[in-house]
């Protein structure tokens, strides 16, 4: 099982004096998959990410990673394992290059993070690795400029590229699509869609048109807990999901 679900959830639980935040949630994230949470406001969702990447503590219930127990591990120590949420590293540094926002991630990765006070040589042996990187979210073009001076999506772009310097086996992203026009939309969702080639993606998502035609599985949660589970052409008939969120017009 461990195998085939790369991250599962038991009976997870977060209680807020007296209040539940999220009640009794079982999920299981299949390797290689995009995997979204999606729900109305006030569902869940964002502290159901709190609790899977250790940034709140569970009132009850159980975190697995590849089949152990990361349920009492720190933010850091969950990341090492390879499950790394996007805003962990997103605060990109405004007057860096890209080149150089993604070499940083690169020296905290190999635990060098004082490097930058260092000889350039020294720097310069991150180059090549920051540049594949780059070219991998598509900013091979913008190596040298500064993140300041980068469209809005190129910098989510950016954001990614710095989460994959830290090399992990899932990421989760929290509203990758916030705050873009169009044809950014696109592009990190054109982005998305190739990187999950290699890695797991679980993301929280408001745009349900990216959620069809970009994830595989769908979690639908309300008040808490999980109010359904599928992929969108069968969660979009389900009267239940409808009416706690898609609405009729999307049916």
């Amino acid at each position: 099982m461990a195998d085939e679900f790369i991250l599962e959830t038991q009976g997870l639980t977060k209680e807020f004096a007296g209040f539940f935040a999220v009640r009794n949630v079982d999920l299981r994230v299949r390797r290689g998959s995009i995997h979204a949470l999606i729900g109305p406001n006030g569902a869940g969702k964002t502290t159901c990410f709190n609790l899977l990447t250790k940034f709140l503590k569970p009132s009850a219930g159980k975190i697995l990673y590849k089949g152990h127990d990361i349920t009492a591990l720190a933010p850091a120590d969950v990341a090492r394992l390879g499950l790394v949420r996007s805003f962990q590293i997103s605060a990109v540094f405004p007057h860096l290059t890209a080149l150089e926002n993604v070499r940083v991630a690169l020296q905290r990765q190999h635990g060098h993070s004082f490097d930058f006070w260092r000889s350039k040589t020294v720097l310069d042996r991150f180059n090549g690795r920051a540049h594949e990187l780059l070219d991998d979210v598509g900013l091979s073009e913008f190596a040298k400029t500064p993140a300041v001076e980068m469209p809005y999506g190129r910098k989510r772009a950016l954001e990614i590229a710095t989460t994959l310097a830290l090399d992990p086996e899932m990421m989760l992203l929290d509203e990758p699509m916030a705050g873009m026009g169009h044809e950014d939309i696109d592009k990190i969702a054109a982005l998305i869609k190739r990187i999950s080639a290699k890695f797991t993606v679980l993301m929280v998502e408001h745009n349900l048109n990216v959620v069809a035609n970009l994830c595989d599985i769908i979690t639908v949660l309300t008040r808490g807990h999980v109010l359904a589970e599928g992929n969108y052409a069968d969660l979009s008939k389900d009267e239940r999901v409808k009416e706690a969120y898609l609405g009729a017009g999307h049916a």
